[in-house]
């Protein structure tokens, strides 16, 4: 169980990655918009330009990682909800505690390191 002291301390560490989680979106956006943009001033003719396949995968590359933010995000707005519905800290695979250090390094963690490394539950043929 948390105290009251454990509780503020996560919430804080939670709020703070989920603002930092926000402000990386926002620079991933614009990085993504200026590529899109100044691959409209000229489209691309991949064919005889050697910096076409580098757009491409600079474009694919910041999409990628922007998807990935925005999984991050939606991570931590759950976690806060749990929180705020006392159930953070719970492990969804056993309903144990999950232990505090684990949730300073990963706030957003819905298992404790048991079922984890358990792995998931497989059925039987």
């Amino acid at each position: 169980m948390l105290s009251d002291l454990q509780r503020a301390a996560l919430e804080q560490a939670l709020k703070a990655r989920r603002r930092r989680t926000a402000e990386r979106i926002a620079a991933l956006t614009r990085d993504f918009d200026a590529i899109v943009a100044s691959s409209a001033i000229t489209p691309p003719d991949d064919e005889h330009d050697p910096d076409g396949a580098t757009v491409a995968f600079e474009r694919a590359q910041i999409a990628a990682l922007l998807i990935s933010a925005r999984a991050q995000l939606d991570d931590l707005d759950a976690a806060l909800d749990r929180l705020g519905g006392g159930v953070y800290g719970v492990c969804e695979g056993c309903a144990e505690p999950i232990a505090y250090e684990r949730l300073l390094a990963r706030p957003a963690t819905r298992s404790c390191v048991a079922c984890l490394d358990a792995g998931p539950v497989r059925s039987s043929p």
